[in-house]
């Protein structure tokens, strides 16, 4: 009975692995054609997809997100933990234009708004450490 399965399993294999070498080239050339994509100015311009639902005294109202000019956030220097952000210094835990700072590091911060988070880095161009010299 297994002897018997096997050849039925195998015939049938066979009957339907009709690929030719020549049929695998031509589905390997397709795959590797570039494909036309979205450009990043369409994407920036798409609305936000999602809608959210918010329950008040048994009230369901939809709350479509409106796309707002995001404020800009820039860091400008870090020195020992803190960080110096729009124009003012921070340390972790406090609040810039509806972020909170919670991590600093060497090079960069980490900001966050509830599900949003921002990391911010120093320039690489810009000579933002301060050098101590002997004399």
């Amino acid at each position: 009975m297994k002897k018997t399965l096997f050849i039925v399993s195998l015939l049938t294999v066979s009957l339907y692995a009709d690929l030719s070498v020549k049929q695998i080239q031509e589905m390997v050339s397709m795959i590797h054609e570039k494909r036309e994509g979205i450009k990043l100015e369409t994407l920036e311009e798409t609305k936000e997809p999602f809608v959210r639902l918010e329950e008040e005294n048994n009230i369901t109202t939809f709350v479509i997100p409106v796309q707002a000019e995001e404020a800009k956030l820039a860091l400008h220097a870090i020195m020992n933990g803190k960080a110096y952000i729009n124009e003012s210094w921070q340390g972790v835990d406090d609040t810039i234009m509806g972020y909170t700072l919670k991590y600093v590091g060497k090079r960069g911060v980490v900001l966050r708004n509830g599900n949003n988070v921002k990391k911010l880095f120093l320039h690489q161009n810009r000579d933002n450490f301060i050098k101590l010299e002997e004399r």
